[in-house]
């Protein structure tokens, strides 16, 4: 018999993934279950927290999340300052840890979660991530089977780095447990080869389930290419760092 860990709840050891920005009261279990199950056919469960009402464990078969709703005063200190927000109440939802290869479908359902809160407070989220505020209408909605690389991970660019490169990186691959990754390109040529390079890389990556080392190789099939992964290396492009590995084709 497999014996089920408890999910954990949002944590500096387990950061979530959304914060929800909103205004009154948090939607009540059951209309987030309603919500669910008509969008996706459900069946949503949620079980509050003993002793803490505002703190939700919810699932749909195997994937599971953490939901606060609102988040203590105490752990929201200067966010929404520093979210530039006029939200009264902040919330948050978090991904349970699971192995490599269920991370994928584990990622979306917090966002379909996310998306839903979002919803029905018609307030905002902000991906931490990628750093990316989504009203309700900035949604894009797949359906229960669907998992779309570009919905979780964007490609980046950064001309300031380097006086004669472009740096291009990704942003939404550690959401996976992976280091994100990078690439150089010669300043004055077209970044579009680059970027197109490292989504497929990290699609590829999402569906490996880890980072690959230093030195090894990796094919892209729908390029007809492959990538090389030549270095590895920690940065801060937007005030948070992350570990890079730097592709060359």
């Amino acid at each position: 018999m497999r014996i089920r860990k408890k999910a954990p709840k949002p944590s500096a050891k387990r950061p979530p993934l959304y914060f929800i920005g909103y205004r009154g009261t948090a939607p009540q279990p059951n209309e987030l279950t309603t919500w669910y199950n008509l969008e996706y056919g459900g069946p949503l469960t949620i079980t509050p927290e003993e002793g803490a009402p505002e703190s939700w464990q919810v699932g749909h078969g195997p994937w599971t999340a953490h939901v606060v709703m609102p988040l203590p005063a105490s752990h929201t200190v200067g966010l929404k300052e520093q979210l530039a927000w006029e939200h009264e109440l902040i919330g948050a939802v978090a991904p349970s840890v699971m192995p490599p290869r269920d991370m994928p479908d584990t990622i979306l359902f917090a966002a379909r979660i996310s998306r839903g809160l979002t919803l029905l407070t018609q307030g905002t989220a902000y991906d931490i991530t990628t750093q990316q505020y989504l009203n309700p209408s900035d949604w894009k909605d797949r359906d229960l089977v669907a998992f779309v690389t570009d919905d979780h991970v964007m490609i980046a660019q950064d001309d300031q780095t380097k006086p004669d490169e472009v740096w291009c990186y990704t942003l939404g691959l550690s959401k996976f447990g992976m280091d994100e990754l990078e690439r150089y390109q010669a300043r004055g040529l077209s970044e579009r080869p680059a970027k197109e390079l490292l989504a497929e890389a990290a699609h590829e990556m999402i569906r490996i389930g880890q980072s690959p080392k230093v030195g090894s190789a990796i094919h892209l099939p729908i390029l007809g290419s492959t990538i090389r992964i030549v270095n590895h290396r920690t940065a801060s492009p937007l005030g948070r760092m992350l570990s890079f590995r730097e592709v060359r084709s």
